[in-house]
């Protein structure tokens, strides 16, 4: 409640106190500024009697405002509501308000103003409070007189931003106290209105704080809204963040563009492009795409009237429909990725301005207004200002929508990869079981084709197979031999084409030969298809309206056609479908080439079963002679060389040895006559002294004759192996004599036994003979000579082998334990009629497999170029057919081999040459 405050100085004392007291705790209680203000110039009125008192508010065009106001009885006229122009205070007086916080007491009957700075101008520092009068400009008391007021009290109001200490502050507004009749304005009353005057500015810093807090707790709540709407899976909702957004900045519309899909979300008044532009949407316009591209990633642009924007002049034309003149810009990006657009739309309005008191335009006003008649002015096209708060909240949803936008996109992309996916993964498998289906109609007529070789059966299983999985009304194979249908398969009651002949004329041989050339033909519709008027009648006799056609080619030569028809509407034949007639059609060539195969077979079979034996036992023959001219050839070779190499060894060894019994004689005369001149002559020349204990005398007296005694041993030995030799190639008893057997298979063994000695990679083969008490024998001496051979190089072969296997194993057991060995035993039967030999190896042995084909001629199991599969089909043909013996194999896998000969003492009466 106001109060009246009396004169006299205790009494004022109390009221100062009670009236800064008061102020604070109004401050303390109330957090609305203008009930501040309110009380606040009620409160100073009563406290220095004034008529009226008002507090000022400078806008930012420096312009002001009265905000608040209090009148003692109406003595002077209101001025709450009403505004007066900048140059109504002059840039110099604000700017000494500011500075040094001046004070001004207008005393209007003598014309003095006075005035009261709280520090010092040049100095920055505070000053007691002091006023100092001086003459105050005749239009500023000209102005107050018509105003009814005789003293007036100024006293500024600063804005201070309680959290930036270093900011300046700003001049908000001021105090002012108008009185009617002249009033002398106390020091004491100056202070007390001065911290009146802070105390009004904590209350504004406090409001500011305040309202800057209820800012940004709105902020916060929009942008937890939108962030809700925008992060809510598995849908985004943009079309409803989009709206709260523009609810939030109080606009009238709004869009969001997306890049990457062209996609635009809207709400409100919206611009539309003329029809002369490029365009409907104006975020594609070339224009608009061009001014985005130079947006640097998190940049805001604003502006309160689009229409005095350069950049913006041509798509201005979208919006002279609308009420939009604000506009607010925000581009979207995603890791300098361009993702889209946000702009938000404001209304314009109109305001009308009440001035009291109107300065002409760059000229100061000269005159006061002499009523306070009120000067109207509209303003018109304007829009609400772009706040610092607006933009920080710009700024923040930029990060929500752009990561928005890119989840939404990449859900999209998801949903999309994962729905092409399901696509083709439901098209591959329908395309996987119309596959399988084919195959399987493959399979069944190349089964069928492979059950049976009629023609006719086979040809009726194809279309009866093919029809239902072409789901055709009609399938048939034309024959181009008899130029007419041979087989068909018809589904439903059309009209069947078996036997019918086509018009000669109207299939010229042009078609032939580009069928025979794989031609395929798929006719959709009969109708539109490039056809001659004959073959379209023909094919519309047919009751056809698509059809396709395959050639069944028989290697160059066209032998028929495989057709699908098509009779209740037209048709569009698939790739796949294409595929399997074509399919089809090569096994339907394969069925036709196998029947004529076929017949041609039969026809053949009988002259082909009686030149079979004849070619059996010509085969035979070759085989047989074949075998016995390489065992001819051979045998000849070896006794050629065989005795070559005995004739050129004997005659020089023959020459060493029946000379080295004369060098003994004569080594042994010469070594007697030194022996007497060593009895005779004891004491030698020097000289032959030096000689004899150079050459050690008496040893080479001694070695001399061992020397000579192993050449003669080494000439008996080279004799005895010449002799061998002689003896194995039986040179001069080709024909059959009676022989020992044992000397042959001892002179091979002989001729062997460089491989039967040891080395260091094989160790030495142990020979074990049980020889028994055998006549000689009526043979082909050379011919068994060549027997022995083949069997001991085979087994000899086969212990190397096994060596070989169990070196490779690391069986050291077998290595150290395992000697190889090989056994020949010789007896004559019970009746002495037959001689049995068996000779045996411990080598690796041979599976049944193996051992069924070892007489079989060029069958060896030896690698490439170590043998020639012949050594032992020449030994059994030598001692079954030659000697009218027996040859047998025993042998199990890791048991050795046995070969068994028997040959009769006595050949029969003939024996095969």
């Amino acid at each position: 409640m106001a109060r009246r405050y009396q004169p006299n100085e205790l009494q004022q004392n109390f009221d100062r106190e009670g009236l800064l007291h008061w102020m604070t705790k109004q401050i303390r209680r109330s957090l609305d500024l203008q009930e501040i203000l309110t009380t606040t110039v009620s409160e100073v009125r009563l406290f220095l009697g004034a008529d009226r008192v008002k507090i000022y508010r400078f806008d930012a065009d420096g312009s002001g405002e009265v905000i608040a106001e209090s009148i003692h009885q109406q003595r002077l006229p209101s001025l709450l509501g009403q505004r007066f122009p900048a140059d109504d205070i002059p840039e110099a007086a604000r700017e000494m308000f500011l500075l040094v916080g001046q004070r001004s007491i207008v005393d209007v009957a003598n014309e003095k103003i006075g005035l009261s700075p709280l520090q010092s101008k040049e100095t920055g520092k505070r000053l007691e409070t002091n006023i100092y009068y001086r003459q105050v400009d005749k239009c500023h008391i000209q102005y107050l007189k018509a105003m009814g007021v005789q003293s007036s009290l100024v006293v500024p109001i600063l804005d201070c931003d309680p959290q930036e200490l270093s900011a300046k502050p700003k001049l908000w507004g001021l105090l002012v106290a108008h009185h009617s009749e002249p009033q002398k304005i106390l020091k004491r009353e100056l202070k007390v209105l001065q911290q009146v005057a802070d105390q009004v500015a904590i209350a504004i810093a406090q409001s500011n704080l305040l309202t800057e807090a209820h800012a940004k707790q709105k902020r916060e709540a929009t942008i937890n809204r939108v962030t809700t709407l925008l992060h809510k899976l598995p849908t985004i909702q943009l079309q409803g963040a989009l709206e709260e957004v523009i609810t939030a900045f109080c606009g009238i519309g709004g869009r969001l563009y997306i890049a990457e899909n062209r996609e635009l979300y809207t709400w409100g008044d919206q611009p539309i492009l003329p029809y002369e532009l490029d365009n409907t949407i104006i975020e594609q316009h070339p224009i608009w795409q061009n001014w985005m591209a130079e947006f640097q990633q998190g940049n805001i642009w604003a502006t309160t009237d689009l229409y005095k924007e350069p950049r913006l002049r041509v798509l201005a034309l979208a919006f002279r429909s609308t009420q939009i003149r604000g506009l607010m810009v925000i581009p979207l990006h995603y890791r300098e990725k361009f993702l889209g657009v946000l702009s938000i739309f404001r209304s314009e309005f109109e305001t009308e301005i009440l001035w009291a008191g109107r300065c002409e335009q760059n000229r100061r006003q000269l005159l006061p207004q002499l009523s306070f008649e009120v000067w109207r002015e509209q303003k018109k096209g304007q829009a609400p200002e772009w706040k610092l708060e607006d933009i920080f909240l710009a700024q923040a949803l930029y990060d929500h929508f752009s990561m928005a936008i890119q989840q939404q996109q990449m859900y999209k992309q998801v949903q999309s990869l994962n729905a092409n996916l399901e696509r083709r993964v439901q098209e591959q498998t329908s395309e996987l079981e119309k596959s399988l289906l084919f195959t399987k109609v493959i399979k069944q007529v190349t089964e069928h084709i492979r059950r049976t070789l009629d023609l006719q059966a086979t040809l009726q299983s194809i279309v009866r197979e093919v029809r239902p999985l072409l789901n055709s009304d009609r399938v048939l194979i034309f024959y181009l031999k008899t130029q007419s249908v041979i087989v068909e398969e018809i589904n439903g009651d059309w009209q069947s084409v078996l036997g019918v002949n086509a018009p000669p004329e109207c299939f010229p041989d042009e078609y032939t030969r580009l069928y025979c050339q794989g031609r395929v033909r798929a006719i959709n519709n009969l109708s539109t298809a490039s056809l001659s008027d004959c073959h379209r009648e023909f094919l519309q006799s047919l009751q056809v309206q698509a059809n396709l056609i395959v050639p069944i080619n028989m290697g160059m030569e066209l032998w028929g056609l495989l057709i699908a028809h098509e009779c209740e509407a037209p048709r569009n034949w698939q790739d796949t479908e294409i595929d399997l007639l074509q399919q089809v059609a090569d096994q339907a060539a394969i069925a036709i080439q196998q029947a004529q195969l076929y017949q041609q077979t039969s026809e053949a079979e009988t002259e082909a079963r009686n030149q079979a034996t004849q070619l059996e036992q010509t085969l035979h023959e070759l085989q047989e002679t074949q075998t016995r001219l390489i065992q001819t050839e051979k045998m000849s070779g070896l006794g050629q060389l065989v005795a070559g190499v005995a004739h050129e060894i004997n005659n020089p060894v023959n020459f060493i040895y029946g000379n080295l019994c004369h060098a003994n004689d004569y080594t042994e005369q010469l070594l007697e006559i030194l022996r007497l001149y060593q009895l005779h002559y004891p004491h030698p020349h020097s000289e032959i002294q030096a000689a004899i204990e150079a050459i050690d005398f008496e040893f080479l007296v001694e070695d001399l004759p061992k020397i000579m005694t192993s050449m003669q041993a080494g000439t008996e030995r080279i004799r005895s192996i010449v002799l061998s030799l002689r003896n194995f190639s039986r040179l001069d008893e080709s024909e059959n004599k009676r022989v020992d057997l044992h000397e042959g298979i001892d002179n091979t063994l002989l001729i062997l036994q460089h491989r039967l000695k040891g080395n260091a990679e094989f160790p030495r083969i142990e020979i074990i003979k049980d020889y028994g008490s055998i006549p000689r024998v009526e043979c082909y001496a050379g011919q068994m000579n060549q027997v022995f051979m083949n069997i001991f190089s085979n087994a000899i072969d086969a212990l190397e082998v096994g060596r070989r296997e169990w070196r490779n194993r690391g069986d050291r057991e077998n290595n150290s334990c395992s000697i190889p060995t090989i056994e020949i035993s010789t007896k004559v039967s019970a009746d002495n009629s037959r001689l049995l030999i068996r000779i045996s190896d411990n080598g690796s042995g041979m599976t049944e497999d193996v051992r069924k084909r070892i007489f079989d001629p060029f069958y060896t199991t030896k690698p490439v170029g170590k043998g020639t599969g012949l050594g032992l089909a020449i030994s059994y043909q030598i001692i079954v057919e030659k000697h009218g013996g027996i040859m047998e194999c025993i042998s199990e896998p890791g048991k050795g081999t046995e070969f068994w000969i028997e040959i009769p003492v006595k050949p029969p009466a003939k024996i095969v040459n």
